[in-house]
């Protein structure tokens, strides 16, 4: 994936549009029930981003916000209520959810959260307990 490569994504009603540019910084699916209850389901697929990579193309001023902490900004869009992205202050990281990015090929390569997972995946990838040690969490890993 080139460096320069760009992506569209769009809520689900399309009112509000962004690009990302270049490369997410990682991508793997979060277990946590923060993640699980704002997606309704069971796992919620991730790729994190450098902020200034993220860039509203329409209806910024459509877009709301809920933090349950201040670890997480939850941005949706306030016509049809779906899901666009959560900035992660204390990473310095934007979580645009991959299933908002149709031309992302999504290349998933650990889990977090694991330890509150209901939905066991066995897939070869590493299971974080919580999240690994260069972003604040423990770096304990889990068996499948």
């Amino acid at each position: 994936m080139s460096s320069d490569k760009s992506y569209t994504g769009r809520c689900f009603c399309g009112a509000v549009q962004f690009t990302v540019n270049g490369v997410p910084a990682a991508m793997g699916y979060c277990h946590c029930e923060s993640c699980r209850h704002w997606s309704a389901g069971p796992v919620n697929a991730f790729s994190l981003w450098q902020p200034d990579a993220v860039q509203i193309t329409q209806g910024a001023d459509n877009i709301g916000t809920y933090n349950k902490t201040p670890a997480s900004y939850r941005k949706w869009c306030k016509t049809c209520g779906g899901h666009v992205f959560t900035e992660h202050p204390g990473m310095g990281l934007t979580d645009v959810y991959a299933a908002v990015i149709p031309d992302l090929s999504f290349s998933p390569q650990i889990h977090v959260h694991y330890q509150e997972a209901v939905l066991r995946i066995q897939d070869g990838l590493p299971k974080m307990k919580d999240l690994p040690g260069d972003m604040g969490g423990s770096g304990e890993t889990l068996a499948e």
